[in-house]
């Protein structure tokens, strides 16, 4: 469906449709529960205006990158900029040029060979949190996609089937090679994580768990100063577990912290009764993320295995 809708439906980059490509029921990457993700196909041969309102979320960035998800080969970054840089009205309003060539004010870089863009909108809280409104549109021509060819219909569904295939085996591999450090939770590497299409300001801790019925993985860390911070659970595809309906992820709004202001998180297949339980939902194994926005450090989380009896116990 993602790769349907990113190469066919809305793929002319005259005329760029911001669009959910991975959302509630699409997934991969180890997409992120509190993230609103927004792509648009774009052309560094043209140029863009992206307007609308800052809103409240936790976080929100714009990324170029060269390629798209239905090429393979990676896709690097060609520009990037955050709210924290935006120039805004006292509504929150602003404009942002998106093109090769540089722009006063509010400037998104691209090069020749952008492909695409990706907004990330991080929730803290999405019960208060509000949304920022945006819409992009070519201005260097009229803003309107060419007729469909039959050549464009077969590139699209190359594209398409390329995604499906790429994404598998790629995810696959990572959720291979994380197993060497299983139930642990090592930095990722930033370089890597950039050239996939991840966020710089974002410092991924990637991994793989696996659990017996009677154990629970603990994870300790003490968090930096940052805009956001959370960690979520995946299935071995590193597809986020379901996020709508049950406890799989928690964030720095809605963590229960301990009095030092450090967090205890605890994944297990049942309840062993203590603050920050993450469900497992049937997974005997799967892979995770922890992840900081913007931090003015990196520590590493601290994780053991321990037997559910001992925490239940720890409880009494």
């Amino acid at each position: 469906r993602a790769g349907l809708e990113g190469f066919l439906e809305d793929a002319d980059p005259h005329a760029p449709v911001l669009k959910r490509v991975v959302h509630e029921t699409v997934k991969m990457g180890a997409d992120n529960p509190d993230n609103f993700y927004q792509n648009a196909s774009i052309s560094g041969a043209c140029e863009y205006r992206i307007t609308g309102n800052r809103g409240t979320v936790r976080y929100l960035a714009f990324g170029t990158q060269a390629g798209h998800y239905g090429q393979g080969g990676g896709m690097p970054p060609t520009g990037f900029l955050e709210a924290s840089q935006l120039h805004l009205s006292p509504e929150g309003d602003f404009e942002i040029i998106v093109s090769c060539t540089p722009r006063p004010g509010n400037w998104l870089p691209m090069k020749p060979e952008t492909g695409l863009l990706i907004v990330r909108q991080t929730f803290g809280d999405k019960k208060t949190e509000r949304l920022a409104s945006l819409r992009i549109e070519r201005i260097d021509g009229p803003h309107r996609p060419a007729p469909l060819t039959p050549t464009q219909v077969d590139e699209g569904l190359r594209s398409a089937s390329t995604l499906v295939a790429g994404a598998s085996l790629l995810f696959a591999k990572w959720a291979r090679d994380f197993q060497a450090h299983s139930n642990e939770l090592p930095r990722f590497d930033q370089e890597v994580s950039n050239r996939a299409g991840g966020d710089p300001n974002i410092a991924y801790y990637h991994s793989h768990w696996r659990l017996a019925p009677d154990e629970a993985l603990v994870i300790e860390a003490t968090p930096p100063r940052c805009d956001y911070w959370n960690f979520q659970l995946n299935n071995y595809w590193m597809e986020s577990l379901e996020y709508r309906y049950f406890r799989v992820h928690v964030n720095s709004a809605t963590a229960a912290l301990e009095p030092d202001g450090s967090v205890r998180i605890v994944v297990a297949h049942e309840d062993p009764g203590v603050p920050n339980w993450l469900q497992t939902l049937g997974h005997e194994q799967g892979t995770m993320c922890f992840r900081w926005v913007r931090a003015d450090a990196h520590p590493v989380p601290r994780t053991r295995v321990v037997k559910l009896a001992e925490l239940k116990a720890g409880r009494r």
